[in-house]
């Protein structure tokens, strides 16, 4: 079983900054890819951005420039630094886990960003 915990959530004033961490434990696999995804009100949850064991990493549009996934598979940590906040960003932001061996995936509770304009 996997356990995932996110922190580093809050308010922040657009153009302002925050950094999401996501902390694994259980069994994780350095094969594991490691993502984010988030809900905005009202909305479907949306893929942010994730990064493959190798490193390669994937990001959508909406951030691309903006946001950088990274992660320390040492720490079962990964990360998320968000740049330039505006107030589209906000919303519930979800780690995820995805174990393409066995087909699982792992989420967080989540944590709420809220950018301010």
């Amino acid at each position: 079983q996997v356990q995932l915990v996110e922190s580093g959530g809050g308010l922040v004033s657009a153009g302002g900054s925050l950094r999401l961490s996501c902390a694994a434990s259980g069994i994780i696999f350095s094969s594991d890819a490691m993502g984010w995804y988030r809900q905005a009100p009202g909305k479907q949850r949306e893929f942010v951005a994730n990064v493959a064991s190798g490193g390669r990493t994937n990001t959508a549009d909406s951030v691309k420039g903006r946001f950088t996934i990274s992660r320390d598979n040492a720490k079962n940590t990964f990360y998320l630094q968000m740049n330039s906040l505006k107030p589209e960003d906000t919303a519930v932001y979800y780690c995820n886990i995805f174990r393409a061996w066995g087909g699982m995936d792992y989420w967080g509770k989540g944590t709420l960003v809220t950018v301010s304009s």
